[in-house]
C-alpha cells in the first residue's frame, strides 16, 4: 500500500478512537504527511522488516513500531536504531 493511503487511513482510524502505527520507508513522504505513529526503517523499498529470513531483527522492528503505541504525544515519527535494539535478547530466546 502505498505512504500516503497509510497515512490517511492512519488519520482516519485514530478519529475512531484506535491507536495505530506505521512502519516508514519514505523518511520525506512520512515526515510531509505527518502520521500519528511512524517508525522509519532503513531497509530497501519492499523491506519494510528488514532481511528475509531473519526472525530476530523482524521481530525487533516489530517491537520498536509497537512500543509507539504507547505514546500520546503524536505526531510520533521515530527512527529505528538496531543498534538500540541489538542490546535487548530476543523474547523467545529468552
Amino acid at each position: 500500500m502505498c505512504q500516503q493511503t497509510v497515512c490517511l487511513l492512519q488519520a482516519a482510524i485514530e478519529r475512531a478512537g484506535i491507536a495505530t502505527v506505521s512502519i516508514s520507508l519514505l523518511r520525506e513522504v512520512t515526515s510531509a504527511l505527518k502520521p500519528p505513529r511512524a517508525l522509519f526503517v532503513p531497509f530497501p523499498m519492499g523491506h519494510p522488516l528488514g532481511e528475509p529470513n531473519n526472525p530476530q531483527l523482524q521481530h525487533r522492528i516489530i517491537a520498536a513500531a509497537l512500543s509507539l503505541l504507547e505514546r500520546d504525544d503524536v505526531p510520533v515519527l521515530e527512527e529505528f536504531n538496531e543498534a538500540q535494539t541489538n542490546d535487548k535478547p530476543d523474547q523467545q530466546d529468552a
